[in-house]
């Protein structure tokens, strides 16, 4: 990882002023409740420790809110402000970009009917994660993250093509049946969605296991065989060319031979997300997946995108998000993925999301890497 540190200040940071950073307060506070009180997040490459976090924790939980747990802007400014310190982390290798995505809403049955047969699947009991899969023991494949435990030892766990063409039919692993297979596709990218059943219900699955093959962005084949371009390509973009071409697009997706399998998770707030890897649910508009090897989960990183517009007016992109998820295609110091909410509205706004960005990290007052970035001498 090749990057730079670079000294900011918020005084003469572009776009600090108008952000309106209300709910990057709520989110980081969850970020807080849970690292204190349940379980300490994993400290990424960069450094940025839970021991660092721990007094601007304590002050965010410290903090009165309203009943949503929401501060006044310029509270919530004020308090980014005080305890922490902007660090632009520049990588030397590549630009910063930034994409979208949300949480779907899909359409099921409880049962394989007419029209609904592409089924979202639980995990096989047997599928086990692998501790280290780039350094994994004798027998596992290099980069295989889960392997099915057996009888005779650990073998690989089918992958996309095999899974869709039924191998773990019969094994009661269905949670519910969608219509398109599309749907289903773009609910594992997304690794979660919100389940709408004829009688109203609505149930929603998050990200439980995945097949443990290396993940294909078909998007990437679909610029390399020419069938869209570099600089058009996005989620809406790809769903375009899959409704435009049914007779290719199973196989296409089957190139992308990893696989998620989900588990059920209550709704407990019609707005936000579900909880994903940092365990909080997402905030819409400010939750941020990152590059977990990199960025400790938690951390304030403000985020600018001059070319993207803001998701509620009419100005470039400027806000601050909180690292609090992650996916296998975020790669980088200065990669990160937006969250924009749930449902189709939502979807709107993630497909279109593909934009140059610069990333500036709000650390700890007092830690190393303010230090370094010559705050605090």
């Amino acid at each position: 990882m090749r990057l730079s540190l670079g000294r900011e200040d918020f005084s003469t940071l572009p776009g600090w002023a108008e952000d309106r950073p209300a709910a990057a307060f709520a989110a980081f506070r969850r970020s807080a409740a849970h690292a204190t009180t349940i379980r300490s997040y994993r400290t990424g490459s960069l450094g940025l420790s839970h021991a660092e976090f721990q007094p601007a924790y304590a002050a965010a939980l410290a903090q009165l809110t309203s009943e949503s747990g929401y501060l006044p802007d310029a509270e919530a400014r004020s308090f980014f402000e005080t305890w922490f310190r902007p660090v632009a982390v520049t990588p030397l290798d590549d630009d910063g970009l930034v994409t979208g995505y949300y949480e779907p809403e899909v359409a099921v049955s409880d049962t394989p009917e007419s029209g609904y047969r592409s089924p979202f699947l639980r995990k096989p009991e047997n599928l086990i994660k692998v501790p280290d899969p780039e350094n994994p023991p004798a027998g596992i494949p290099v980069g295989h993250a889960f392997m099915l435990a057996g009888a005779d030892g650990m073998d690989c766990c089918p992958d996309r093509q095999a899974i869709e063409s039924g191998a773990f039919d019969g094994k009661g692993l269905e949670i519910a049946w969608a219509s398109s297979l599309v749907d289903v596709f773009f609910a594992h990218i997304q690794g979660c969605a919100r389940l709408r059943f004829a009688d109203g219900r609505i149930e929603r699955i998050t990200y439980a296991a995945k097949s443990g093959h290396p993940f294909t962005g078909i998007g990437g084949l679909l610029v390399k065989r020419g069938e869209i371009s570099a600089d058009t390509v996005s989620m809406s973009s790809i769903r375009k060319w899959l409704a435009d071409h049914p007779e290719q697009s199973e196989k296409l997706t089957w190139e992308n031979r990893s696989f998620i399998f989900f588990e059920k998770a209550a709704v407990e707030n019609d707005f936000l997300g579900p909880v994903a890897a940092a365990k909080v649910p997402l905030e819409p508009g400010r939750s941020l997946a990152v590059d977990r090897h990199i960025h400790t989960f938690g951390t304030p990183i403000f985020v600018s995108a001059p070319e993207l517009e803001d998701f509620d007016e009419p100005r470039p992109f400027a806000r601050l998000m909180i690292a609090q998820d992650t996916g296998t295609a975020i790669v980088g110091p200065a990669r990160g993925d937006l969250f924009a909410g749930c449902g189709s509205e939502a979807g709107e706004k993630a497909g279109s999301i593909k934009a140059s960005a610069r990333f500036v990290i709000l650390a700890p007052v007092g830690s190393e890497i303010a230090r370094r970035a010559g705050h605090e001498q």
